[in-house]
C-alpha cells in the first residue's frame, strides 16, 4: 500500500485504546506502521538494486523485532530529552511542586514494544493484500505471496481510516464551541469507537472482495481457446484422383492457472491474466454480472535461446523472474537509426533488447499509466556477443 494509508493504519490502530495504556502509542504506532518501507533506501544504489531489495528483509517476520526494537529506543531518546527538558524548565524554588506529567498514559516500554510490533505487522498484512506481494518467511523460504485483493491505493480504505481520525475532531471542535465548563474539556483518550469501526470496515471490505476475486478466477479458469495450429508444410501436389486431405481438428487449451488484478474503483472488475502453456492470454472480468471478456491479443511464450538467457541470467532477470510468476518477457531487434531504450539512449546497431514485463501491472487503470507506460518494465540490453551491456527498470539506467 502506499505510505500515506500505512500511517493512517497505525494512527487507528493506536486509538483503539491502546494509547491508554502506553504512553507515545500513537506516535510509534504511526512510525511503524510505514517503518518497513525505509528499504526504498536501496535505490541509491541504482533502479535495479531498489528493485532486488524492495519488500526484502524489512518486510519479514525476522527483520520486524530488529525494527521495533529501534524505533521504541529513537522514541525513549525523545523521552529522555523531553525529561531532561522538564527538569531544567521546572522552577528551582518550589521543589516539592507537582508539575504536570509529560504524558497522559503511563510510560511502559515493554507494552510500547507490543504495539510498535503489531503496527509493523499491520505493514506487512496490508501490503500482502495487494498484487505486489511481499516475501514474510524471507529469508528461510523466498515464495512471494499476495492475496491481490486490493489496489496499491484503495480510496475507500483510505476514506475509512482519514474519518475515523479527522471526523472525532470536527465533533470536538463544533463540541468545545457549544458546551461550557468541564464539558468542554478534551477528552484525551476520545474516538475509540470511530477507529475500531474504520478497522473493521476494512475488515469487511477484504472480505467482500475476497469472495469477488475468488468468483474472477473461477469465470477465467472455466475458458477454453483454440491452440495456435503449427506452421504448415508446403501442399505436396495430389494426384487428379486422390482424396482431399482431412483438415486439421482443432485443439482447445484450458487454462493451466490464472490472476485476477484488483481495480481501485470497483470491487467487481478485475484484470485477468490466464496461463495457457505456451501463451498467455489477457481479460477483464465483471464478478458482479459473471462476465469475462478476453483480450483478442495473446502473449506466446518466449523458446529459450542465446540471447534470452544471457537476459536471465543478469541482476535484472534473476531478481525479475524471481518475484514475477507469471513474465511477460519479449525480444527486439532494433535498428541503429531509430532503436532506443525506455531511457531514450539509442541502441547500437547488432544487439539486443530483452524487455520484462508482468501482467498484474497491465490493467488499463489510469492510476497504473499515468506514467505513459507499464509499470514494473525492465530491460536487459545485449551485445551481439549476448554481453549484457545495459540494465534498466521503468526507464531509469543502473549504473555499474
Amino acid at each position: 500500500m502506499e505510505p500515506v494509508t500505512h500511517i493512517l493504519t497505525g494512527a487507528c490502530l493506536s486509538r483503539t485504546g491502546l494509547n491508554r495504556h502506553a504512553a507515545y502509542a500513537t506516535l510509534a504506532m504511526a512510525v511503524a506502521a510505514e517503518f518497513p518501507d525505509i528499504d526504498t533506501l536501496w535505490s541509491i544504489g541504482g533502479p535495479v538494486v531498489g528493485f532486488e531489495h524492495h519488500r526484502g528483509i524489512t518486510h519479514t517476520f525476522l527483520g520486524l523485532p530488529f525494527e521495533a526494537a529501534l524505533i521504541v529506543a529513537a522514541i525513549y531518546g525523545i523521552h529522555r530529552w523531553r525529561q531532561a527538558r522538564a527538569a531544567h524548565q521546572q522552577p528551582s524554588a518550589t521543589p516539592n511542586r507537582i508539575g504536570r506529567p509529560l504524558t497522559a498514559a503511563p510510560v511502559r516500554w515493554g507494552l510500547l514494544y507490543l504495539f510498535t510490533l503489531l503496527a509493523l505487522l499491520s505493514h506487512l498484512l496490508l501490503d500482502f493484500t495487494n498484487n505486489y506481494g511481499i516475501r514474510p518467511f524471507f529469508p528461510f523460504n523466498p515464495h512471494w505471496y499476495a492475496a491481490s485483493i486490493v489496489f496499491i491505493f484503495d480510496p475507500l480504505i483510505f476514506a475509512l481510516l482519514l474519518g475515523a481520525l479527522v471526523v472525532p475532531a470536527i465533533f470536538r471542535l463544533v463540541g468545545s464551541e457549544v458546551a461550557s465548563g468541564s464539558a468542554a474539556r478534551r477528552q484525551p483518550f476520545a474516538a475509540r469507537g470511530w477507529a475500531i469501526a474504520a478497522l473493521l470496515g476494512i475488515v469487511g471490505l477484504w472480505s467482500f472482495r475476497e469472495v469477488q476475486h475468488n468468483h474472477a478466477i473461477q469465470l477465467v479458469m472455466a475458458q477454453s481457446i483454440e491452440a495456435p495450429q503449427p506452421i504448415q508444410q508446403p501442399a505436396v501436389p495430389l494426384a487428379p484422383d486422390a482424396p482431399a486431405p482431412p483438415e486439421p481438428t482443432p485443439v482447445y487449451l484450458q487454462p493451466q492457472r490464472a490472476l485476477a488484478n484488483p481495480d481501485p474503483l470497483s470491487p467487481f472488475r478485475w484484470y485477468t491474466v490466464a496461463d495457457f502453456g505456451p501463451l498467455y492470454q489477457l481479460g477483464e472480468v465483471n464478478s458482479n454480472l459473471g462476465i469475462f471478456a478476453p483480450n483478442q491479443v495473446t502473449q506466446p511464450k518466449l523458446n529459450p535461446g542465446p540471447e534470452l538467457l544471457a537476459a536471465e541470467k543478469s541482476l535484472l532477470g534473476r531478481v525479475y523472474l524471481d518475484w514475477s510468476s507469471m513474465p511477460f518477457l519479449t525480444i527486439s531487434h532494433p535498428t541503429a537509426d531509430s532503436g532506443t531504450d525506455t531511457s531514450g539512449e539509442p541502441i547500437p546497431s547488432g544487439h539486443t533488447i530483452v524487455t520484462f514485463a508482468d501482467p498484474r501491472f497491465m490493467g488499463d487503470t489510469l492510476l497504473l499509466h499515468a506514467t505513459g507506460h507499464t509499470p514494473l518494465t525492465g530491460e536487459v540490453e545485449l551485445d551481439a556477443n549476448n554481453h549484457v551491456v545495459r540494465q534498466s527498470m521503468d526507464g531509469k539506467v543502473q549504473k555499474r
